[in-house]
């Protein structure tokens, strides 16, 4: 598969959707990811609502690009199998609770030693060790702990609200897709492999403390409760709908009044510096409310648009994909899935000069490409069928690719 990771092989024992997510980034990227499946019901999202032909979207919109493998992991044959697999592989990947891997027999240690060059990745909710680390997790749960909640709410005395996307467990896929690039550098430099352990709540905590946690950076002068910033947040009513206005510089704030038609705000006492207008920020959001209620959005983007005024529709998912800027970004693109049909998918955010953009492979059917896999990694066709016989592997479905 073209791209710049073209050549790296990754076992992926991960399911859901922060592992998921994380391999779906490298095989988007050229590596080969081959996915762990349990034979009787492989990843739980394969059946969660909004599906067709036994294909659900969260199944499809994490596991393009992959490669299925149904082993019985709970078999010692099965287990044997992975070993083997191991030999040959750069990158291992499991979001088991902290210490199941270890008893299933597949900790670092054990496979470190088959492959001393191994990058072994772990992710969990929690942590490692710690009270929480053996409690289940579920993406709500971290928003609780993490203090997203209470940060998306906009003030410690509002009720705490959760983000309406499974913000960590997506945020902890792209940190662990990262750090495994990373460590891949690192064993081309120096040949050795590396344990990446990362945690759902130190992904989110990391995330919000680059613009969250301003009160709570300097030691001693820490904030004992957080307001709200504002009254409102940056949506703002229009006459028949809702536009998003932002302005932080004295040259926007400036450019804003003169759309408004009220240049007399420039030189308000209030208002007249960033600190100022921060500082007096409800009686500023409430003026641009009010403001904004006066005319319908349509009138409101070109006007503010033509004074260069930070600001763009507010548009439903649906107004969003079809969207000029979008369908321009070449963002979306509808292909056809062998068996769930003509589908839709975004394309990865960033772009490469050398790789254009390409999805080499449906997401796979459960089990779908085991014997060809195992064929790869020099087990022959004897050995395939009687796994199969003794129920370590599922007997393969039509691979989603007929070229491995």
């Amino acid at each position: 598969m073209s791209g710049p990771l073209e050549g790296v092989k990754v076992l992926d024992l991960t399911a859901m959707i922060s592992g998921p997510t994380a391999t779906m980034i490298l095989a988007d990227q050229g590596a080969q990811v081959i996915k762990i499946e349990n034979p009787k019901f492989g990843d739980y999202t394969r059946i969660v609502s909004t599906n067709r032909n036994g294909f659900s979207a969260a199944f499809l919109n994490n596991n393009r690009n992959k490669y299925s493998v149904a082993i019985n992991l709970k078999d010692k044959d099965g287990v044997d199998l992975l070993k083997k697999m191991v030999k040959d592989s750069d990158v291992f990947i499991q979001n088991f609770r902290p210490e199941v891997a270890d008893r299933m027999g597949l900790g670092e240690k054990v496979l470190r030693a088959i492959n001393p060059s191994l990058i072994y990745v772990s992710i969990c909710g929690f942590g490692f060790s710690g009270p929480y680390a053996q409690k289940p997790v579920y993406d709500p749960l971290v928003q609780a702990l993490s203090g997203l909640t209470t940060v998306q709410a906009g003030s410690d005395e509002e009720r705490p609200r959760l983000v309406r996307t499974i913000l960590p467990d997506k945020l902890t896929g792209y940190a662990t897709a990262q750090a495994i690039c990373a460590s891949l550098f690192q064993k081309l430099k120096s040949g050795k492999g590396d344990h990446i352990r990362v945690s759902m709540l130190d992904t989110v905590l990391a995330f919000l403390w680059g613009s969250d946690m301003g009160g709570h950076t300097f030691v001693g002068d820490e904030y004992e409760k957080e307001t709200a910033q504002s009254f409102i947040d940056l949506i703002y009513e229009t006459a028949d709908g809702f536009i998003s206005v932002a302005v932080q510089s004295d040259k926007e704030w400036e450019a804003l009044c003169n759309a408004f038609g009220k240049k007399e705000l420039i030189n308000d006492e209030r208002f007249f510096t960033a600190e100022l207008r921060h500082r007096n920020i409800d009686d500023r959001l409430r003026l641009t409310q009010e403001t904004l209620k006066e005319r319908e959005s349509v009138e409101w983007l070109e006007i503010l648009t033509k004074y260069d005024v930070p600001c763009a529709p507010v548009l439903t998912r649906k107004e969003a994909i079809r969207h000029p800027q979008v369908v321009n970004n070449k963002s979306i693109i509808e292909i056809n899935h062998s068996e769930a049909g003509r589908i839709r998918q975004c394309v990865p955010a960033p772009r490469f000069s050398q790789f254009p953009v390409s999805f080499m492979r449906d997401a796979p059917p459960l089990g779908g490409d085991t014997d060809k896999i195992l064929l790869q990694f020099g087990l022959s066709e004897e050995e395939i069928n009687s796994l199969i016989q003794k129920k370590v592997l599922a007997a393969p479905k039509i691979s989603s690719e007929e070229n491995v």
